[in-house]
């Protein structure tokens, strides 16, 4: 299943019951469907904040031992100037997005190029 989203705010909320859509439709597992929100929610996030993109594509992909979700944008990927500051505080609302998709998936990949940025994390079911 594919679908394309402007890359607005209101990208996120559609984009978590389209994971949990996606989930029930095929009668996964309750851990999936968390899994798949939280990782969804994350990256079309990081897309909206940070990519310039005017739009997302997302991609679901299931067969009998995984559920592979693909999140592409097509902004410009931009060096920061200064290293990340990262909060000491784990009830800080920012700065663990990717960290969140590499804990609920058993691989992650990121891939950027002249076209965009691409972000698959593969659940395990």
């Amino acid at each position: 299943m594919v679908a394309v989203l402007p890359a607005s705010a209101r990208a996120v909320p559609r984009l978590r019951r389209l994971a949990r859509a996606v989930v029930r439709s095929h009668r996964l597992p309750e851990a999936a469907e968390e899994a798949l929100t939280v990782i969804v929610s994350e990256l079309g996030t990081n897309v909206v904040l940070h990519s310039g993109s005017p739009e997302l594509e997302v991609v679901f992909e299931i067969d009998d031992t995984s559920l592979t979700v693909r999140v592409r944008d097509c902004g410009r990927w931009r060096q920061r100037p200064a290293p990340r500051c990262e909060p000491d505080d784990m009830d800080a609302p920012f700065g663990r997005g990717l960290a969140l998709v590499d804990a609920y998936s058993v691989d992650t990949s990121v891939l950027r190029s002249a076209d965009g940025t691409q972000v698959r994390a593969v659940i395990a079911l």
